[in-house]
This record gives C-alpha cells, sequence and structure tokens, in this order.
C-alpha cells in the first residue's frame, strides 16, 4: 500500500534501522524492487527523478502515479512513491498534484537563505495534502566535481534549516557521491554523528553504491534512516546481461529473469545491511 514517508521513517528511527530507496527508471525495474522488498518483509521507497519521464512507460506523472498505485496492490508492504531530486518548486507542485506522496526538492546547490525560501513553499503545500517533504543541505555531487569541506553539511546549519523549514527528512553530505567513486570514499562518520546530534528529524544518504556496507551499517547507527541506492543496481543489470551475452544466451525469457535476480539480489542484501529486513 501507498503511504506518506514520515510514518516509515518516523518507524525506522524509532526502530534504529534505515528503508532503501532503490531508483527506478521504469515500470520493470520498481516490480524487481516491489519482489525484494516483498520477499524481505521490509518498507520500500520507491525513487523517481523528473528526467525519467520519457522511459516509465507512463504518459505523465499521474499516469505513472496510477500504473504504481496498481503495481503495489499486488504486494502486501508498506511503499512510498517518492520523487527524488526534484529540481524546482513547480516540479514537486506537479508530483504532489499528480499524487506522490512524498517529494525531495533539492536545492543543495542554492545558498542557504534561497534554498530555505523555496523548501518552506514546498513544505506549506505538500503538508495539506499529506505529502511528506524530503530536502537536502550541503552537497553531494559526483567523483568529477571537486570537493571540498565546505560542501559537507555544516551541523549548526542544519539545525537551523530544519527549524526554518519543517521538512521531514534531510539528506546530508558527508562524503559521498552520485555514480562511481574515483578512489576510497572518505566518509565523515563523526560529522554524520554531530548532525544527528543536532536535528530530531530522520536523516537521509545519498551515493550509497560503492560506498561499502560496512561503512552503511555505520551510517544507520548514526542516525541515517533513509539510504539512496541507483548505481549498484544498474551494474548489476549490466553485469547480468553481459553475462549472458558472453555465454551465448539469447533466450530472452532467460535474459529478462537473470537480469531481474540480480537486481533482487542485490537489494536484499541492502536491505539486510539497513536492517529493514521483517520490519513489516
Amino acid at each position: 500500500m501507498l503511504q506518506p514517508m514520515t510514518e516509515i521513517l518516523k518507524n525506522a528511527k524509532k526502530g534504529g534501522y534505515a528503508i532503501a530507496q532503490p531508483d527506478f527508471l521504469n515500470i520493470t525495474m520498481a516490480a524487481m524492487y516491489l519482489e525484494a522488498a516483498r520477499r524481505l518483509k521490509a518498507p520500500i521507497i520507491l525513487g523517481y527523478g523528473e528526467e525519467y519521464i520519457a522511459n516509465s512507460e507512463a504518459k505523465n506523472l499521474k499516469h505513472l502515479v496510477k500504473i504504481i498505485e496498481s503495481l503495489v496492490e499486488e504486494y502486501n508492504i508498506p511503499v512510498t512513491l517518492h520523487l527524488d531530486h526534484g529540481q524546482s518548486f513547480e516540479i514537486c507542485s506537479k508530483a504532489i498534484d499528480a499524487g506522490f506522496n512524498s517529494v525531495m526538492f533539492d536545492g543543495s546547490s542554492l545558498p542557504f537563505e534561497e534554498n530555505v525560501a523555496i523548501t518552506k513553499k514546498v513544505v506549506e503545500i505538500a503538508k495539506p495534502a499529506g505529502v511528506s517533504v524530503e530536502a537536502e543541505l550541503g552537497y553531494v555531487g559526483t567523483a568529477d566535481d571537486i570537493n571540498d569541506d565546505s560542501k559537507l553539511t555544516d551541523p549548526k546549519m542544519a539545525k537551523n534549516f530544519v527549524k526554518e523549514t519543517n521538512v521531514d527528512a534531510l539528506a546530508v553530505s558527508i562524503g559521498t557521491v552520485h555514480g562511481q567513486y574515483k578512489g576510497k570514499p572518505n566518509i565523515r562518520l563523526d560529522l554524520l554523528s554531530e548532525i544527528n546530534e543536532s536535528v530530531d528529524i530522520p536523516l537521509v544518504l545519498h551515493g550509497a553504491s560503492g560506498t561499502g556496507h560496512e561503512i552503511i551499517a555505520e551510517c544507520v547507527k548514526r542516525g541515517i534512516c533513509k539510504v539512496n541506492i541507483y548505481t549498484d543496481l544498474v551494474n548489476v543489470m549490466e553485469g547480468s546481461l553481459r553475462n549472458d551475452m558472453k555465454n551465448f544466451n539469447s533466450d530472452l525469457v532467460s535474459v529478462t529473469n537473470n537480469i531481474r535476480e540480480s537486481v533482487i539480489q542485490e537489494l536484499e542484501t541492502y536491505i539486510k545491511t539497513l536492517g529493514s529486513e521483517n520490519m513489516i
């Protein structure tokens, strides 16, 4: 059943575990993720980026929501449909109107005051609609970005940001990156602990792929309640396809089933690391 992210994350924060948020491009990927969560009896957050609509088999956001609602009915688990990295107030508003029950406004590249102002506007229209809001403070870029401490989340600013915006969850920058790492990740666990002590809402980790399951498990202990995953899932899809091509497997049914099981197994590993297995 679809439900706001707030309730799912409240339970995660109270229980000391985290919820996986895998991003999907199309309905096939969403179904893989739901199956993994169903097998492990875990809540799940389906993340969807505004740029994916052309690949989703849906005509528009409202059509997408209808498809996901129909799909979710077959799985007896808590599910949130979440707009990931909404880049404007307008796209967040469209997602809320379409029936998403959670949105992220990503103002991480904006000045603090502008990030606060737009996030507040999103919260003001989301709360009456029963929709959860995630925001980002600090900047989680890619390995190609020039990374310095100024892009990490400042605990004092995080406290002020949460107080001023009344968001439900906060994505933080502690050294992770979107996509592939170049070199060994340098994750600031000490900073995460400081941020967690400064705010009383669930924290979100973007850029989990390649970070390492031991580090991720430690992040959960230090306040992370939601973990975004994409690159690792895409990598196992591509790896499964390459393996079948290498072995001259041209049976489309087998190729498709192998990709499906590979993704399910990868996501199951994440769910176990996050501690959300059997949490429904």
